[in-house]
């Protein structure tokens, strides 16, 4: 959340280099062709999921001579990103920021020369105390939530020594990846000022408790973005100014890769010498080698033979994106000017809206929730839930949408839960069999960002083009 006055820049991380860890394919069991004829007419891989990740594969298999056949399930390729328009402006329904120092981000942008378009400055921060929402200077407001996180985040530089090598330091994490972020505030024996002014942020971000996410997500990403407050900041600043949809497009168009849209895949079977995915409507294609490139909450919703391994069955029984996630935006008249508000940990169903643009008749902003007792599509609903941060909006309307009832996502960004990084890595992002998997979920950086998507896209095209 920015404010007028610039924080300092900070440097690229040196440590993108290491983004996975080198293991071997596991032998798949030789399991059955599906009945149906399959379509095996000259693709070397098949890539199931358009998203970041999927669309990343295709493209560094593309450039190395393999002919690819990418299925999506939507009728639009990006995944959990969605670039569609809204009260007369460009707005992303999923995915939203980029920050240029995230490395693989950051070589995307420059290699398509897109253009970054930074948010409005925030004049004022609405946050909670013991009496009430009350009114802060932006230097103030996130000064006062930047105080804690320093102390939440303390020590974060030893134990995310490396932050892309996030088990660099496993044996200081294994105690920690068992805490809750509620665990960590406890722990803080925080005053009542304080832990109003973090604990909004803590359980939307993990879902909507903090008795919910990890501790150690939450720090992964501090870490990453410079154990610093003002690079945490930064993660919520820049936009590309045709929209996240026009870097994938450029993805796209530089190799040219089939893309056959409206296809759920409904199973993927294994033989050990070539994959047959078989989609909902009965079609059937096969190639040597697969990457999944779905969210790790829908890899239950197919059937794979023979049956996935311990790490990544966990992971997707658990899952690893937040069920109930809904991003709204909400266009309002002219009045509340450029807050930021957050709300109190259950004190709101919407607990964190960002100003976005001004329009002609009034301003956009964006929200989150993570309330399945919220309707986003009512008015009354949004506009009862915004005034309990202080603020009263002229609501003109809404454009939303319900990451968690998505059925091709089941989620929204990634928050790990507890034990989930000391248990589930590295095995998880390793290949299977014929098959290599593709998620932000599963980055070792940052998972939950576009950033992240693209780094397991380019180690799944790394292990898929290695095991050939």
């Amino acid at each position: 959340m920015r404010y007028s006055s610039r924080p300092t820049r900070r440097t690229l991380l040196k440590a993108a280099g290491a983004t996975a860890i080198a293991t071997p394919a596991v032998v798949a069991v030789a399991a059955p062709a599906p009945a149906v004829a399959a379509d095996d007419t000259g693709y070397d891989v098949i890539v199931i999921g358009a998203g970041f990740a999927g669309i990343t594969a295709a493209r560094e298999l593309r450039a190395k001579g393999k002919r690819v056949l990418v299925l999506e399930a939507r009728d639009r390729i990006g995944g959990r990103t969605w670039t569609g328009n809204f009260a007369g402006h460009l707005v992303e329904r999923g995915g939203t920021w980029v920050e240029p120092t995230q490395p693989h981000l950051g070589a995307e942008l420059q290699r398509y020369s897109l253009a970054l378009e930074e948010d409005l400055p925030v004049d004022r921060v609405m946050l909670p105390t013991p009496t009430g929402p009350q009114q802060f200077t932006p230097e103030d407001g996130f000064g006062r939530i930047g105080a804690v996180m320093d102390r939440m985040f303390d020590g974060s530089r030893q134990y995310f020594e490396k932050p892309f090598q996030p088990l660099y330091r496993a044996d200081l994490l294994q105690s920690l990846d068992r805490l809750t972020l509620r665990d960590r505030l406890t722990q803080l024996s925080l005053t009542a000022e304080e832990e109003l002014v973090i604990n909004g942020q803590t359980a939307i971000y993990s879902g909507g408790a903090s008795t919910e996410g990890a501790f150690t997500m939450f720090a992964h990403w501090w870490a990453l973005a410079g154990w610093t407050n003002a690079g945490w900041n930064d993660t919520q600043r820049y936009r590309i100014t045709k929209g996240t949809g026009a870097l994938l497009n450029a993805m796209v168009a530089e190799t040219s890769p089939t893309v056959r849209l409206n296809s759920p895949v409904a199973s993927v079977a294994d033989t050990g010498t070539r994959v047959y995915v078989t989609l909902k409507s009965g079609a059937s294609y096969s190639a040597p080698k697969a990457v999944v490139a779905v969210p790790a909450n829908v890899w239950p919703t197919i059937k794979f033979t023979p049956t996935l391994p311990p790490a990544i069955g966990a992971a997707g029984t658990q899952g690893i994106a937040v069920k109930n996630a809904v991003k709204l935006w909400i266009h309002a008249r002219k009045g509340a000017g450029r807050f930021y508000g957050q709300g109190a940990e259950g004190g709101t169903p919407i607990p964190m809206v960002i100003p976005f643009k001004e329009t002609s008749q009034g301003m956009l902003y964006v929200a989150f929730s993570t309330d399945p007792t919220l309707d986003p599509k009512s008015i009354p609903q949004v506009k009862a839930a915004v005034q309990k941060l202080g603020v009263d909006l002229d609501i003109l309307g809404l454009y939303t949408h319900d990451w968690g009832k998505d059925p091709y996502a089941r989620g929204g960004w990634a928050f790990r839960k507890p034990g989930q990084l000391t248990t589930l890595y590295p095995d998880v992002i390793e290949p299977k069999g014929q098959l290599a998997f593709a998620s932000g979920d599963i980055a070792n950086g940052w998972s939950g960002f576009i950033d992240g998507a693209i780094e397991s896209g380019l180690r799944a095209a790394q292990q898929t083009l290695g095991a050939a």
